[in-house]
């Protein structure tokens, strides 16, 4: 049984992920080092709130802000890690929390790319340690990663898979810790295709993104990629790879075209430049057509 829930981080991620958890009824607990970073924390809920058309004093009310770790964690039967992507931080979290978290409490490292394994390899009771790779932003993706190393115990995902599914969320067994996930690799696989095609000078940047948007990605949100290979037929998919996978993107590494941009300080909407030029209004009306998507959404698919 999970009934309260000690989220560290109180970034973007980590406090959304402790509304999303407070909308389902569990007493949620948030530490963050970062003094400012726990201030921030209920501005940051009640936008989550208002995103979803919910009462953000309602989930505040079941969110404390924690200054120290242990006292986040003592009570805890599930701890989601939510810190910066680097290696070492994620490691040390843990060893703290093996310290002072309960004996039957759940470990779980909400990261893209970072292997689970290795974040977990230096605790002592492995078996309660797992991945949860929530999507950005977390209380409006449905999709959760639930990713399992060579110890976690069945019971320990199957608990994790169950909290998440009562908390209407998408979740999916990862039964191999591979880089990237499920996630990302798809869409990473995407994305080196896309910036080859730019690169090769095949089109420009705003081609490949309408071809993208008012093609097959329309139809992705309700017909996935092998869903769609049966609808059409195995037979022609296999047709269209004999003649397609030879020429595309394979190399194993960043695109020179990509690495550039970043050398060149072109780092997208937050320099005004990455493939496309952006003006902040471009930018600010992007995410908010974005937002409003995402939220509308679900009417659409479960009306």
């Amino acid at each position: 049984m999970v009934n309260q829930v000690a989220i560290l981080g109180a970034g973007l991620m980590g406090s959304a992920i402790a509304s999303v958890f407070a909308a389902g009824g569990h007493t949620v607990t948030v530490h963050d080092p970062v003094a400012e970073s726990l201030d921030a924390l209920p501005a940051k809920v009640r936008q989550a709130a208002a995103d979803v058309g919910a009462d953000g004093e309602a989930l505040l009310s079941t969110i404390t802000a924690c200054p120290t770790l242990g006292k986040a964690v003592a009570k805890a039967d599930l701890v989601i890690e939510a810190v910066p992507e680097k290696l070492a931080l994620k490691q040390a979290v843990f060893a703290e929390v093996e310290v002072a978290a309960p004996a039957g409490c759940l470990f779980a490292s909400n990261t893209s790319v970072l292997p689970i394994t290795e974040i977990m390899g230096a605790l002592t009771d492995k078996r309660r340690a797992l991945g949860t790779h929530w999507w950005n932003p977390p209380h409006m993706i449905p999709l959760v990663e639930v990713i399992a190393t060579a110890w976690t115990a069945p019971d320990a995902i199957d608990t994790v898979m169950a909290v998440l599914a009562a908390l209407g969320k998408a979740p999916v067994r990862v039964n191999k810790d591979v880089p990237g996930f499920i996630g990302n690799r798809l869409q990473h696989a995407l994305w080196r295709e896309a910036i080859s095609l730019v690169e090769s000078g095949v089109c420009d940047a705003e081609a490949v993104d309408t071809v993208v948007k008012e093609s097959f990605g329309r139809r992705l949100a309700v017909l996935g990629p092998l869903e769609n290979a049966d609808l059409v037929g195995t037979d022609l998919t296999l047709d269209i790879h004999a003649t397609v996978l030879a020429h595309l993107e394979a190399r194993p590494g960043p695109s020179p075209l990509l690495e550039q941009l970043v050398k060149d300080g072109a780092l997208g909407m937050k320099t005004g430049k990455g493939f496309r030029t952006w003006t902040q209004e471009e930018s600010a009306a992007t995410r908010q057509r974005l937002a409003t998507h995402l939220s509308r959404l679900p009417r659409i698919l479960d009306p």
